[in-house]
């Protein structure tokens, strides 16, 4: 599609923002909506997959995630796995449909031997066809680096909140933190995904402080997941108020307006939002999801009602750039990517 730059913007206030949440849901969605248009083929939908690739016992403390090896979740812990499960898991994803496989591992950040035993999985994946993307906590410089050489497409790293509230979820490792490892991933040239969570009972002007902080990075994310927080019992904000789904779907469209060249992934919560909220979601500017049964640890929609959605939405699989490499997979068929693993909050 052709994508002009005169709505591609990096100076956004919290007032505009705010002034964008405010306007009447009708109004909100045609914006949203129109902008989608003038970038993207109004439907279809990026189809990803995601496996954690090593789970448990993370060292941070974001009080949202059940990983963390600071709360009791009954979450079992499982080793890094091997190079086979992994290409076995990206060739049944692509097989069902999936253009963009993600890999995650609950590590702070990676060491050097996992880094290399990664970096494999990254040449496995892509052998497959698919688009990678990797969230492995924090990188520095030589890593980020290392990833690129290697052909990793996208690096996943969220900022979570607005700067404020960011500081009641997670103390172990800082706003700034998040920036810099940004600021390598872009350096060394790799396509950065980049979102948030909400719902963790956070005000709308920390949902419109996150949206900033997004579209005023040098460069916007290429991919901006907008996570719905899924409460897990056992972590701190398992009790937190639910959000109205229409705000969820207002977050969508304002980060759609404001960052209109950006694939936007409804992410993380789908599995409580009916299918009109959804619906919505696409209407509002959405054009990634998540496909497969587990999002890492927690439930996502199965693959056959997501589907029957896309199928009554009149909605298609956007088709994938490393697709000329793979053979000919279904469109959109069962995912079977070792779907108790598969899919990821990100």
């Amino acid at each position: 599609m052709n994508q002009p730059a005169a709505d591609i913007r990096h100076d956004w206030t919290r007032d505009e923002v705010l002034g964008l949440f405010s306007l009447s849901f009708n109004d909100l969605l045609f914006r949203a909506q129109s902008a989608h248009r003038r970038h993207f083929p109004a439907n279809e939908v990026q189809i990803s997959t995601l496996l954690s690739i090593k789970t448990g016992a993370c060292p941070e403390d974001c009080k949202y995630c059940p990983q963390s090896v600071r709360y009791d979740t009954g979450l079992e812990r499982e080793a890094l796995l091997d190079l086979d499960t992994v290409r076995e898991a990206a060739r049944a994803a692509r097989d069902g449909g999936a253009t963009r496989f993600c890999m995650g591992a609950a590590w702070r950040r990676p060491k050097g031997r996992d880094l290399d035993k990664v970096i494999e999985m990254v040449h496995a994946v892509r052998e497959e066809g698919l688009e990678t993307c990797l969230t492995l906590g924090m990188l520095d410089a030589e890593q980020a680096r290392r990833l690129g050489e290697a052909g990793l497409d996208y690096y996943n790293h969220n900022l979570d909140s607005s700067p404020e509230y960011y500081r009641e979820v997670i103390t172990t490792r800082t706003y700034e933190d998040r920036l810099e490892t940004l600021g390598h991933v872009r350096e060394a040239g790799l396509k950065v995904c980049c979102g948030g969570i909400v719902g963790m009972g956070e005000t709308r002007d920390d949902r419109a402080g996150l949206l900033v902080e997004l579209a005023n990075l040098p460069e916007h994310p290429q991919s901006v997941p907008i996570n719905h927080l899924v409460r897990v019992a056992g972590t701190p904000l398992e009790d937190v108020a639910g959000l109205d789904p229409l705000e969820f779907v207002r977050t969508i469209a304002v980060a759609r307006v404001m960052m209109p060249a950006s694939v936007v992934r409804l992410s993380a919560g789908r599995t409580k939002m009916s299918d009109e909220t959804q619906a919505l979601c696409f209407l509002a500017g959405a054009n990634s999801i998540f496909y497969g049964d587990r999002l890492l640890t927690t439930d996502n929609p199965a693959a056959r009602r997501d589907r029957a959605l896309l199928e009554r939405l009149g909605l298609a699989p956007a088709p994938g750039a490393h697709a000329a490499a793979a053979p000919e997979a279904s469109p959109v068929a069962g995912c079977g990517a070792r779907s108790e693993r598969s899919g990821c909050s990100a």
